[in-house]
């Protein structure tokens, strides 16, 4: 088997800053957003299982996310309003993200690129919309937690994000700002965890 830069590359993500035209009091990097991102896909996936009659591979939804913005070991993170200039933009940054994804890939050993096709060069099916939705909610959680910390920078992003969410019109999306968002802005001892039953 030859030498593969995959790994060597996904590294780089913790090198890519979000948020970067805005003031943050906490620094995301693209690696903690990827893990963060799957963890949202994977419970949504729980909850439209649970709640909704759902029939998702939970696991195979949260390796999904996990590699969702992976192209960004190439391009960087382009901040959102950039992204969405113009349509013509949108489109072409869209090429770029594939080309980058399609870059990744052959950098894997050509064995095992098959238990990666899926990840890297995507599904237009209904995991597509559940990581749209978790990565969607994992901006939302950011900016709630800044504003939190008095970081009234984040207050536009905040009402255009949930706005988003609220458009996705999907239950179990409600169902996690209910249940789980509101924790976010509680520091530990308010929580109170108890860790004994």
């Amino acid at each position: 088997m030859e030498e593969s830069h995959f790994f060597a590359l996904l590294q780089r993500m913790k090198y890519i800053q979000r948020w970067s035209l805005m003031r943050n009091t906490e620094v995301e990097n693209l690696q903690g957003h990827s893990l963060e991102t799957a963890m949202i896909a994977h419970q949504l996936g729980v909850l439209r299982n649970t709640y909704f009659d759902g029939a998702v591979d939970v696991n195979r939804l949260a390796v999904l996310a996990m590699y969702h913005d992976v192209s960004e070991v190439f391009t960087g993170d382009m901040p959102t309003p950039v992204k969405y200039f113009n349509p013509k933009l949108r489109a072409l940054y869209g090429e770029v993200e594939q080309l980058a994804n399609e870059t990744l890939w052959y950098t894997l050993p050509e064995e095992v690129q098959p238990c990666y096709e899926e990840a890297l060069l995507g599904s237009s099916d209904e995991y597509a919309v559940l990581i749209k939705a978790a990565d969607t909610m994992s901006a939302f959680m950011k900016c709630v937690t800044e504003k939190a910390a008095g970081n009234d920078e984040f207050n536009a992003a905040y009402d255009s994000i949930y706005k988003r969410l609220q458009d996705m019109n999907l239950p179990e999306v409600n169902l996690f700002l209910k249940v789980y968002v509101p924790s976010l802005t509680k520091s530990l001892d308010e929580m109170n965890v108890s860790f004994a039953k």
